[in-house]
């Protein structure tokens, strides 16, 4: 198996993001017709065309990496894994797409060995884009014309003295995560929608992000791998980190409960 280094791997991710990130709002632009999966969450033309998009790309960039993309899963096309793979969520967020809203992302994450180590999340309606590589640091930027300009570095903030800001789900909170939150003194609670809870505590400007309900590995995969280059860390309720690959607890690519941190002990409250 061969990648590109890093930093020209990053580079590679953004320029899919991106363009996959165009196809979408040109669909939407278009008119939409959604559609039901099996788990009944929604679908559209949108996600399966910025997928196409993305999967092209990355069989260029990196033919011998195994891509295991959202849309492909739904449908039964489950790849073989090695050490390293991609995980694709074109469209992140598509119920609040679906509602004309801007809380959704275009998601592409690199594991290697059960750890996400490179993601790219870009957020079409707003053109901002996140990325990080571990070891290489985190940033954040904006995209005009098709094109990532300046990039600005990102770094979780200290745990603080006294009450901290928690980025909770806009549409999938639960009575379990509003327990796990009542056990911190919080002075501020941010909705966020999609992967950019990941991104806001990249930035320094939330410290915890508690999720107790479902998740797949590919809603989660890039924003971790921006978390933690930018510092921070994922673990599960009992402390130990997510691991990313082919089964959890008999679920296919589904992850337990986790919680998302800066510089707080996620597991003291």
């Amino acid at each position: 198996m061969t990648l590109p280094n890093d930093a020209d791997l990053i580079d590679a991710l953004v320029a899919a993001a991106i363009a996959a990130g165009g196809i979408i709002l040109t669909v939407r632009d278009g008119g939409l017709s959604v559609e039901r999966k099996a788990d009944a969450s929604p679908v559209t033309e949108a996600d399966r065309a910025a997928e196409r998009e993305i999967t092209t790309r990355l069989a260029s960039i990196a033919p011998d990496i195994a891509v295991v993309a959202e849309e492909a899963v739904s449908e039964g096309r489950i790849p073989e894994i090695g050490d390293a793979f991609f995980l694709v969520d074109p469209l992140d967020g598509t119920r609040e797409f679906v509602k004309g809203g801007n809380d959704f992302t275009v998601n592409i994450g690199l594991i290697r060995n059960g750890k996400p180590e490179v993601g790219v999340i870009y957020v079409p309606a707003t053109k901002k884009l996140f990325a990080g590589a571990v070891g290489l640091g985190a940033w954040r930027t904006e995209v005009s014309g098709g094109v990532a300009g300046e990039r600005r570095p990102m770094r979780v903030r200290a745990a603080p003295d006294g009450p901290i800001v928690v980025v909770a789900s806009r549409s999938h909170r639960t009575p379990e995560t509003d327990t796990f939150i009542r056990r911190f003194d919080v002075g501020e609670l941010i909705n966020r929608g999609s992967s950019l809870k990941f991104c806001v505590i990249a930035e320094g400007k939330a410290d915890l992000y508690p999720r107790m309900g479902t998740t797949m590995q590919w809603d989660t995969a890039a924003g971790e791998a921006i978390l933690r280059a930018a510092g921070g860390r994922v673990v599960t309720t009992d402390g130990t980190p997510l691991f990313y690959g082919r089964n959890r607890e008999g679920e296919l690519f589904r992850n337990p409960w986790f919680i998302a941190t800066g510089g707080i002990d996620p597991l003291q409250g």
